[in-house]
């Protein structure tokens, strides 16, 4: 498996904790959003709207730019297409993927992904779900416990990380360490509607919590001055990292 994001030799820049949402349908979109956003995000993620409308050029496109892609396909098929599906992403240079987070998916996710640099994250349960979605489904678990029993599921595959609402975050962080990756989406800035999403939070709340990386969208993406609300939230996380950081040592 490879190492952590938050691997405490090598911590992340705050900038390259936020990952923007490229929600849009097609590569022309998108492109302007980038232009728009400029050198204030570094990390994209293109998820299936996009992808199934000329995303996966256009990855390769922001990847010769130097940016950091996360192709969200969230893969889950019999282990023999799975492995192979991710073996082709892996060829494409991007840096995550996320398939469902069943031990089956995972374990084909990770052989898919041997010998290349692509990391992978098992989505838990969708930030859109509640504990009413999941019994309407058929699962006897509750949000907080299904992620959990993922989260474990997760490392026993050997895959890179977890995608988790920032509501579980903390007690996946206490459970596991760093040994996942863990990637929260459902990010909403103080004023800013939750919108279809169930499970949010802030962007401080999200990184106190324990995330990695924080996916935002919209209140980016259709913000009036999308660069200035990125570079708000990538404020946001640096003076949290800011708080938490342990005092220095005294001489």
């Amino acid at each position: 498996m490879n190492a952590p994001s938050s691997s405490p030799d090598k911590p992340l820049d705050p900038r390259d904790r936020l990952i923007v949402a490229l929600d849009v349908t097609d590569p022309a979109a998108a492109r302007t959003l980038v232009n728009r956003l400029g050198d204030s995000v570094s990390f994209y993620k293109i998820g299936m709207e996009l992808a199934y409308g000329g995303g996966l050029p256009f990855a390769s496109e922001l990847l010769k730019e130097g940016k950091k892609v996360f192709l969200d396909l969230k893969l889950h098929d019999i282990a023999t297409t799975v492995s192979n599906a991710v073996a082709q992403v892996a060829r494409l240079g991007v840096h995550f993927l996320t398939v469902h987070a069943y031990p089956q998916t995972l374990d084909a996710a990770r052989r898919g992904a041997v010998g290349s640099p692509l990391k992978i994250l098992g989505v838990s349960v969708l930030t859109s779900y509640d504990d009413a979605d999941l019994a309407e489904a058929g699962y006897a678990y509750s949000v907080a416990d299904l992620v959990a029993r993922r989260a474990l599921q997760a490392r026993e595959a050997g895959v890179d990380g977890l995608v988790l609402s920032a509501a579980e975050a903390a007690a996946i962080r206490s459970q596991l360490g760093s040994d996942l990756i863990l990637v929260t989406p459902g990010i909403r800035p103080r004023g800013t509607s939750a919108k279809d999403q169930k499970r949010v939070a802030t962007p401080s709340l999200a990184i106190a919590a324990g995330a990695d990386h924080l996916v935002v969208g919209r209140p980016i993406t259709v913000a009036p001055d999308p660069k200035g609300a990125a570079d708000q939230i990538v404020a946001e996380i640096e003076a949290t990292l800011a708080s938490m950081a342990p005092p220095p040592d005294k001489p």
